[in-house]
C-alpha cells in the first residue's frame, strides 16, 4: 500500500493548513489548472463534469417555475452601465474595460459584463408595453468578469461561470415572492442535491447587492468555520426601472413601472461542496451531484472472467441509472483505491476471481470508509439503495458540523473571544446601526453574514453597543 501512502501524503493536512489543502484537493482531483491569464482558471473536465450536472438540476428546477433562458451581449456600453449611479459604484472597482476596437480606439469604452442588470432592462424596455406582457421570466448562464485583486481557484477568479435570473413583474407582491421563491429554490438544491446545510436570510444594508432595495442570501458553513456566501436573490423594487423607462399599460390604461429581481449562483458552491465535505483523503462528493457515483475495480483483472464480469456489472448498473465506470487502467489496486478516494467517487465497487465464485462483490464508502459484501443477485437495488444513504448520511453529518460550530453571544467580550477563538457562525443581537457593523468587522474581520429568517432573541441588546435591539444575525469570518 505503499503507493497509496505516497498519494495521500501528498495533499497537505486540512488542520495543518486549510487555504493549502484546498488547493491540492483542486489540483490533485484535476478540477482545474492555472491559467496563463492571471486570476483566470482552466476547469478540466472532472471540475466542468461538477458545473453540467449543478447546471442540470437547477435549468429544470428555474423551469419548472416558468423560467426561459435567454442570452445578453458580453459587452455593456459606459453609457448604459451610467444609468444605474448606486448599481456602477458598487461595481466600479471590479470592473474590466475595453477601450479598443481591432486598433481602432473606440468612441465609448465597453465594460465586460460583471453583471447583466443593465442589459436585461434595456432589453425589457423594448419589449415589455403592456400587463400582458408580464412577468418576464429570464434566466441566462454565462461567463462575468470582476478583476478581484486576491483569487482563488472557484471561490474568487476574474472570470467565472454562473446564472444570472432577471425578473418583471407587474406588483411590488409579485416580484418579493419571486425572490423569496428562488431563494428556497437554491436552499432546497444546496441541501436535496449538494448536501450542504445553508442559513437563509436578509442580508443588512451594508451587505446588500448594488441598486437593491433588499438582497437575500443562503449561507453555508465550509469545515474550517468560515462562511461561503452560496446564493443570492434581489428585490430590485422599481428602481431600475425607473432609471431605464421600464413602463407598461396596466388594465386600466395607466402607466406603471415594473417590479424587478436578480438572483444567481455561480462556479464558487463547487468551492462549497469541497469544504463541507472533503476530507484529508480528497474530495468526497453527495452521489447526487457525482459525476461518478460508481467506479469499478477489478481485482486480478489478467485472471479469466473478472473483465468481463466487470462489464457485465457495468451493464446491469447503467441500466438501473447509476453514473458507473470501470478502472481498467494497469495501476496496482492500491492506487486505484487511493485515487478514486481522492476523486471523491460515492462508492467503489471491487470484484475479483474469488468473489465471482462466491457470487457477490464488495462494495465500499466513500464517506465512511465502510465496506459490504453484497450479492450480484439484486446489486442494482443495493447500490441505488446505499447511494442514497449515503446522499442522507453526507448532509446530516453537514448539518451536525453546523450545529456543534454555531454560537450565541449576549455580550461584546463574550463575542470577540468566540470569532476569535471559535470558527464558526456566532449568532447575536444587532441595533440595526452600520456603525456597529463597522466596528465589529474591524475588530474581529468578522462580517454579518444574514438576519436570518427563523429569529431568536438572544439577549434584549445590541452584542456592540448595548442598545436595544431586536434583529438577530448571524456573524462570521467568511470567504
Amino acid at each position: 500500500m505503499a503507493e497509496q501512502k505516497k498519494l495521500v501524503e501528498e495533499i497537505t493536512s486540512m488542520e495543518e493548513d486549510f487555504a493549502q489543502w484546498y488547493t491540492d484537493i483542486v489540483k490533485k482531483a484535476e478540477l482545474i489548472d492555472y491559467a496563463t491569464v492571471k486570476g483566470c482558471m482552466v476547469i478540466k473536465p472532472a471540475g466542468y463534469a461538477l458545473w453540467e450536472n449543478i447546471q442540470r438540476e437547477l435549468d429544470a428546477r428555474f423551469k419548472a417555475t416558468g423560467v426561459e433562458n435567454v442570452y445578453m451581449p458580453l459587452f455593456i456600453p459606459e453609457s448604459l452601465l451610467q444609468k444605474e449611479k448606486d448599481h456602477v459604484e458598487g461595481f466600479a472597482p471590479e470592473v474590466a474595460w475595453v477601450t479598443h476596437g481591432g486598433l481602432e480606439p473606440l468612441q465609448e469604452r465597453l465594460c465586460v459584463r460583471p453583471t447583466s442588470e443593465t442589459l436585461f432592462c434595456d432589453h425589457y424596455k423594448d419589449v415589455i408595453h403592456s400587463w400582458r406582457d408580464l412577468p418576464k421570466l429570464y434566466n441566462q448562464w454565462c461567463s462575468v468578469v470582476r478583476w478581484e485583486k486576491t483569487t482563488r481557484p472557484f471561490l474568487r477568479s476574474r472570470e467565472f461561470l454562473w446564472q444570472e435570473g432577471h425578473t418583471a413583474h407587474a406588483t411590488k407582491e409579485d416580484a418579493e415572492e419571486r425572490t423569496i421563491q428562488m431563494l428556497n429554490l437554491y436552499a432546497d438544491f444546496c441541501e436535496e442535491v449538494l448536501a450542504i446545510p445553508v442559513i437563509k436570510g436578509r442580508k443588512t444594508d451594508k451587505e446588500k447587492f448594488a441598486g437593491a432595495e433588499a438582497t437575500y442570501t443562503i449561507e453555508a458553513l465550509m469545515h474550517d468555520g468560515k462562511a461561503l456566501q452560496s446564493g443570492t436573490s434581489h428585490y430590485f423594487g422599481d428602481g431600475f426601472a425607473r432609471a431605464f423607462g421600464i413602463q407598461y399599460s396596466d388594465k386600466d390604461n395607466q402607466l406603471q413601472y415594473v417590479h424587478q429581481t436578480s438572483w444567481g449562483m455561480s462556479t464558487r458552491i463547487i468551492g462549497g461542496i469541497i469544504m463541507v465535505h472533503g476530507d484529508d483523503s480528497g474530495l468526497k462528493l453527495p452521489p447526487r451531484i457525482a459525476p461518478t457515483q460508481l467506479m469499478i475495480i477489478p481485482i486480478a483483472a489478467n485472471k479469466e472472467g473478472v473483465t468481463e464480469k466487470a462489464h457485465e456489472l457495468c451493464d446491469l448498473l447503467k441500466a438501473a441509472g447509476v453514473r458507473v465506470k470501470i478502472d481498467e487502467t494497469d495501476k496496482r489496486p492500491g492506487f486505484k483505491f487511493s485515487e478514486q478516494e481522492m476523486r471523491g467517487i460515492p462508492l467503489r465497487l471491487e470484484v475479483g476471481p474469488k468473489d465471482i465464485e462466491a457470487g457477490k462483490c464488495v462494495l465500499v464508502r466513500r464517506d465512511t470508509g465502510e465496506k459490504l459484501e453484497a450479492s450480484f443477485e439484486g446489486l442494482e437495488q443495493k447500490v441505488t439503495e446505499l447511494l442514497d444513504t449515503i446522499q442522507t448520511d453526507m448532509l446530516e453529518a453537514a448539518r451536525a458540523h453546523v450545529a456543534t460550530h454555531t454560537y450565541k453571544a449576549k455580550d461584546y467580550d463574550e463575542f470577540c473571544d468566540l470569532i476569535n477563538n471559535k470558527p464558526g457562525f456566532v449568532k447575536a443581537m444587532w441595533c440595526g446601526d452600520r456603525a456597529c457593523e463597522d466596528k465589529i468587522k474591524e475588530d474581529t474581520t468578522a462580517t454579518s453574514r444574514c438576519m436570518p429568517f427563523e429569529q431568536e432573541k438572544i439577549a434584549d441588546v445590541c452584542v456592540c453597543c448595548g442598545k436595544p435591539a431586536n434583529k438577530m444575525v448571524y456573524w462570521g469570518k467568511a470567504y
